[in-house]
């Protein structure tokens, strides 16, 4: 039985060695067919893809050739639009022409072609300023010539040259000249009523700066000559005056004031101290009342800043400007009160109610 199983075996391997065998021999049959197949593929591609580069390449041709004519095409139909737009320029420029011929000249156009047209001789032009033409009609000058459109086209434009610089005639140009001359007289009365106007308000301005110059010049000299002697009475031993900035211009002016307490070199306003400066601005008040007197003055805490000294200084000079005036003095010193010839004011009783109280006292 295993003899036989090894020659049944064997039997089917020989079997199957067989089919392999015909196996492999009919695959190498196949191999060399498909490499036949492959060798005619590749051929038949290469031959394909000549044609197709060949298409190709006359396709590219084909487009080109397809684009230049499309290019020329566009170029015919912009030729043929522009001679038609010109073409239809021409006729209404011929029609303008036409109409401006019946309009202006009331000529028609086949009589102006067969009188004026370029075949006819143009007739001499008109001699220019300041030339003679020859007496003799044969001359050159004298004889009509043909039609050259240059010469015509500079003669046209030298016309119009002329033409423009006449200018347009204004039939109504004299009853114009006669309203603006009429115009112009009446404005030229107004203008001489303003010169004189205006030199009268001159003379005016010029009398009131010369009275305002003497009056402030007068008021100056006053105010300083009673400044000097209010300083000094106010500041023992000490100086002061008023100096004008510009003594030669009145009108513009300004005023310094000048003041050197006793004792001191300095003469700024801006380096003396709170009560010096205020009491030097009492001097200057005082010498304008002075100088020019009022009926009455208004006086608001003029010495608050000032010790007693001063104070009595100025209640002296206080007494002195009584006599000629009456002050209005508003203070809450007891010694400026003490020389009123009468109080007014406000006061607190012992029940704390506040009341206005006024009491004479002279």
């Amino acid at each position: 039985e295993a003899r036989a199983r090894a020659e049944r075996r064997r039997a089917r391997l020989r079997h199957e060695a067989a089919v392999a065998g015909a196996v492999a021999s009919g695959a190498r049959q196949l191999l060399a067919h498909v490499e036949v197949s492959v060798v005619r593929a590749e051929e038949e591609r290469g031959a394909a893809e000549r044609a197709k580069a060949e298409r190709e390449q006359a396709l590219v041709a084909a487009r080109n050739q397809g684009r230049e004519l499309k290019s020329e095409l566009d170029k015919l139909t912009d030729s043929v639009h522009r001679g038609e737009v010109l073409g239809a320029e021409k006729r209404l420029r011929i029609e303008q022409l036409e109409t401006k011929a019946l309009e202006e000249l009331g000529v028609e156009p086949a009589g102006l072609m067969s009188e004026y047209g370029p075949d006819q001789l143009v007739p001499p032009s008109p001699p220019a300023d300041g030339e003679e033409l020859p007496d003799d009609p044969e001359h050159p000058r004298n004889q009509p010539v043909p039609y050259v459109r240059a010469e015509q086209e500079k003669r046209l434009k030298a016309a119009e040259r002329a033409y423009q610089q006449l200018g347009k005639v204004n039939p109504l140009a004299l009853e114009e000249f006669a309203a603006l001359e009429e115009r112009h007289q009446f404005l030229s009365e107004q203008l001489e009523d303003l010169k004189k106007t205006r030199a009268d308000l001159m003379q005016v301005v010029k009398e009131v700066d010369e009275r305002v110059e003497q009056v402030f010049t007068e008021a100056y000299h006053d105010t300083a000559r009673e400044f000097e002697g209010v300083f000094s009475r106010l500041f023992p031993g000490g100086e002061g005056r008023l100096v004008l900035t510009d003594p030669d211009d009145m009108l513009a002016t300004g005023v310094d004031v000048e003041a050197r307490p006793p004792g001191k070199k300095v003469k700024r306003l801006s380096l003396l101290s709170g009560g010096e400066r205020s009491l030097t601005a009492v001097a200057l008040l005082v010498s304008i009342f002075k100088a020019r007197p009022s009926p009455f003055y208004v006086m608001d805490e003029v010495e608050a800043a000032l010790d007693d000294t001063n104070l009595q200084r100025l209640i002296r000079i206080m007494e002195e400007l009584q006599e000629s005036s009456q002050l209005i003095v508003i203070t809450h010193q007891k010694r400026t009160m003490e020389v009123a010839d009468a109080l007014y004011g406000v006061s607190m009783q012992g029940d704390g109610v506040s009341k206005v109280i006024s009491q004479r006292l002279h």
